[in-house]
């Protein structure tokens, strides 16, 4: 069974999405369930992963509602505030919903040490008490960060959204090239293959761009844990739906049936329960 392991829905407005890129941009606008669910049947997915866009709790009630309503949603990873005192109580609130399967902050907006942190641990910590897995979001130059909260949680699942986003655009390997297989080093920590088109060239990008980065990752972690996420609609940004997969499908295609199998659903269904 196929699952999209990453990807997001958000009702538009031009102050919280200011990320977007402005009203030109292709993403500068509504994107629901109702417009995935063919995407996802057109390219032989069974179900998807919705993951948090917003810094907030009422981006919680808003994905599990939705989940409610699809059952192609198999799994929502939500928003809690890791540092807050009461960290547990925002936990318990949600961990009895069944899809409620994990947590993401938006790293990559934070201080390069903020992973790194005492009370960001401390919260990443709680998480194993409701069963709960972590998206690690960042940038290439956060990953000594995440190594290190890593190193502090080692009974904690986590997952590095996007392989930490690479410098993909101006070919740069090093040093995540070396950091990310020190991350790899942990075996409780899986990588999403992921993201990838919004860190190389939107307008010119070739599938040999991203090869010594997947050949990094496949190395790395191999296939049980590696999952495929498209990232859409951030995707489209570089790439309609299918032109995100066919990069990973492409440099997947001389992989065993049971290593693809783990690659485009399997490892993702194992992580979060589904």
């Amino acid at each position: 069974m196929r699952i999209d392991s990453h990807q997001h829905f958000w009702v538009y407005d031009s102050e919280e999405y200011g990320w977007t890129g402005g009203p030109d941009s292709p993403i500068s606008k509504s994107f629901g369930p109702e417009q995935l669910a063919p995407l996802l049947a057109a390219n032989g997915f069974a179900g998807a992963v919705a993951v948090q866009a917003r810094t907030s709790l009422a981006e919680n009630d808003y994905l599990l509602g939705l989940a409610d309503e699809h059952d192609f949603i198999r799994a929502v990873v939500g928003w809690v505030d890791l540092t807050a005192p009461d960290v547990e109580a925002q936990l318990a609130k949600y961990a009895g919903r069944p899809k409620f399967k994990g947590v993401r902050h938006i790293a990559q907006g934070e201080a390069d040490d903020f992973l790194a942190r005492d009370d960001v641990a401390r919260g990443v910590k709680a998480l194993a008490g409701f069963g709960l897995t972590y998206d690690i979001l960042i940038y290439h130059r956060q990953l000594p960060a995440a190594i290190e909260l890593v190193r502090k949680c080692p009974e904690q699942p986590f997952v590095v959204d996007h392989i930490a986003k690479p410098d993909i655009k101006n070919g740069t390997l090093e040093p995540w090239r070396e950091q990310i297989r020190e991350l790899a080093s942990y075996e409780n920590v899986m990588c999403k293959v992921s993201g990838m088109v919004t860190e190389a060239n939107p307008n010119d990008w070739k599938h040999a761009d991203f090869a010594p980065y997947l050949e990094t990752v496949f190395e790395a972690f191999g296939p049980s844990r590696l999952m495929y996420g498209s990232d859409w609609p951030v995707c489209l940004l570089g790439a309609d739906y299918a032109g995100a997969l066919g990069i990973v499908e492409r440099a997947a295609e001389s992989w065993s049936d049971a290593d693809r199998e783990r690659l485009f659903g399997g490892t993702c269904a194992a992580f979060y329960g589904i």
